[in-house]
């Protein structure tokens, strides 16, 4: 760069403008803007749909022409992205630990102004202050033109080729030492931070709306028959008459729109924590919702643990339809709370639980075991599997614990099971996947010493 250049494009440190003003052509192949942003707002930082959208906004404002966007959220903190436009790209690194993003704004058209998109990100970020340079790329005086390259040599056309814009932008659900992702289309459907948890629900590219609560898969609409089929069905139809049923979270729906297909139930109570849950799903995951209105169905915003622990009345089927054991859930995942479930089942009442991965979260998942155990005696308690494509592993676990002598195989009714399925058009459970999912590998037999 020399010093001519230099003089004129860049920015007086002392000035009040928001970027230079340049009043001559530009005598180069494109724009280059580095800057630097400090004391950005911290939980901005770490949402990575949240800087792509303004990212995208940024160039869109810029004047820009869209080609692709691509973003990453790093572990345990970090955001890396780049919008690659038509004119060239824009592309940000993030430093949550500092509050600090660093960027890279380039253009090769004069019609494009990089400072724009530049205040736009400072404000967008809520930085505190800012640092940026720009430069000159390709000084036309130093550069010759050589032939023409073969695109440039075919017949031009009065209209540009105006490219389609292609978002690459990935939820990934995070573990210790895993990771989950699906693609979606950039664009949250909803986000809010309740009183108890994040919730977004996203449009993924392959499995529908998804329902996300702290960074956790729930479910999406492709594949959530699987869990709220298996977890509502496998009792339902075990039980010979179960009349009354709780469920213990469950705010999206599922659970309670498998339990209304079976006629005998004459009430379900659904204690749900989170209002904006259930909001949430009505707006978004109809399909999953929609027996939320449901007359037989009673709603109660409440904490479950505090509900189960004050509870007088007695319940045919509690169904445990809960979060990882963290934040809300956190409680639901201990023997005082079994207990009270085990106290407000009838005589031959039946409990549920979602019991983890037993591949991923092995500990929880016998801890799990072990308490039914201690509770309901061993020989009432089972394990059932089915395989969830979302979540961790594609291996999931239900406990089935009984009150009574109700056994999940020798009570079960394969005809009238083969039946219901058949007239419901159920997507996964059927009498054969029942029985099926009984049968343990042998290392889930092992986690629980069932071996002999």
């Amino acid at each position: 760069m020399n010093s001519n250049f230099d003089k004129l494009v860049r920015p007086n440190p002392g000035s009040t403008r928001t970027h230079p003003v340049i009043n001559e052509p530009m005598k180069a192949l494109g724009r280059h803007i580095i800057a630097e942003l400090y004391g950005c707002a911290e939980l901005r930082l770490s949402d990575v749909e949240y800087i792509e959208e303004n990212m995208i906004n940024a160039a869109r404002r810029a004047g820009a022409t869209l080609v692709n966007s691509t973003f990453h959220q790093f572990q345990p903190f970090g955001v890396s992205g780049v919008v690659v436009i038509q004119e060239s790209h824009l592309s940000i690194h993030i430093w949550p630990e500092y509050r600090f993003a660093s960027l890279d704004l380039f253009t090769c058209s004069e019609t494009i102004d990089p400072w724009i998109a530049y205040q736009i990100l400072k404000e967008a970020l809520q930085a505190e202050h800012g640092s940026a340079t720009e430069m000159w790329r390709g000084s036309l005086d130093l550069l010759h033109k050589y032939a023409k390259n073969s695109s440039e040599q075919q017949e031009q056309t009065d209209f540009p080729v105006i490219p389609k814009f292609n978002r690459n932008v990935w939820f990934t659900e995070w573990s210790e030492n895993t990771a989950f992702s699906l693609k979606h289309t950039g664009n949250v459907l909803y986000r809010k931070t309740s009183p108890y948890q994040d919730i977004k629900i996203y449009k993924t590219s392959e499995f529908g709306n998804a329902l996300v609560l702290d960074g956790c898969m729930m479910c999406t609409e492709k594949d959530e028959y699987i869990y709220h089929e298996m977890i509502a069905h496998v009792p339902m139809l075990t039980h010979p008459n179960p009349k009354r049923a709780l469920i213990i979270g469950g705010g999206d729906g599922g659970t309670a729109r498998e339990l209304l297909k079976h006629e005998s139930l004459e009430e379900v109570i659904m204690v749900e924590i989170d209002q904006d849950v259930i909001e949430a799903s009505k707006l978004h995951l109809p399909t999953i919702s929609e027996a939320l209105d449901h007359p037989k169905l009673t709603i109660t915003i409440a904490d479950g643990i505090e509900y189960v622990r004050e509870c007088d009345r007695a319940f045919d089927l509690i169904i445990v339809d809960s979060t990882d054991p963290i934040g809300p859930a956190e409680g639901l995942f201990n023997l005082a709370f079994y207990q009270d479930a085990h106290r407000c089942l009838t005589e031959y009442g039946i409990l549920v639980v979602q019991s983890e991965s037993p591949l991923l979260n092995s500990n929880l998942f016998q801890e799990i075991f072990s308490c039914h155990q201690q509770i309901f005696g061993s020989e009432n308690v089972h394990c059932y599997l089915a395989s969830i494509p979302t979540y961790p592993s594609g291996l999931w676990s239900f406990s089935y614990a009984a009150k009574g002598n109700i056994h999940p195989l020798k009570n079960f009714n394969r005809e009238k099971a083969q039946s219901f399925a058949k007239m419901h058009s159920l997507n996964y459970y059927n009498a054969e996947i029942h029985l099926a999912a009984f049968a343990l590998p042998t290392f889930v037999q092992k986690l629980l010493n069932l071996e002999s």
